[in-house]
């Protein structure tokens, strides 16, 4: 067995597009390409992932905390604990919060959680 950290000291700062009191964990790679890859966020109070276009698409599952979501419909939406978010490649997209969030980030090809998860209920979009 092998136990490994990923809290926040373990990860770097993030200022690309904007982003404002982010760290990033980078938690594993799966295979040689680009992706599929796993990251873990913590998005500290007042911070921000700065608004950009999905490289591939992107699955952020809140762990803890709550903030605001946008994409191409460019409505922000809350979210919190349990809430997972899906942008689509190319989707513009931004991520905010007061209180600051952590959350587990899965990036590559061909994510849909729709056969496994709800939708969340009031979800309009």
């Amino acid at each position: 067995m092998k136990i490994f950290n990923f809290a926040k000291d373990a990860g770097n700062a993030i200022t690309l597009f904007g982003s404002i009191n982010m760290v990033m964990s980078r938690i594993i790679q799966i295979g040689k390409g680009r992706y599929p890859y796993w990251m873990y966020s913590h998005l500290e109070a007042n911070g921000k992932i700065g608004e950009h276009a999905a490289s591939t698409d992107q699955l952020l599952l809140i762990v803890s905390g709550s903030g605001q979501v946008k994409g191409k419909e460019n409505v922000f939406q809350d979210v919190t604990r349990n809430d997972a978010v899906l942008w689509e490649r190319t989707e513009m997209h931004k991520t905010i919060t007061e209180t600051g969030l952590t959350a587990i980030v899965i990036e590559g090809n061909s994510i849909d959680p729709a056969p496994y998860l709800p939708m969340k209920q009031g979800h309009s979009y």
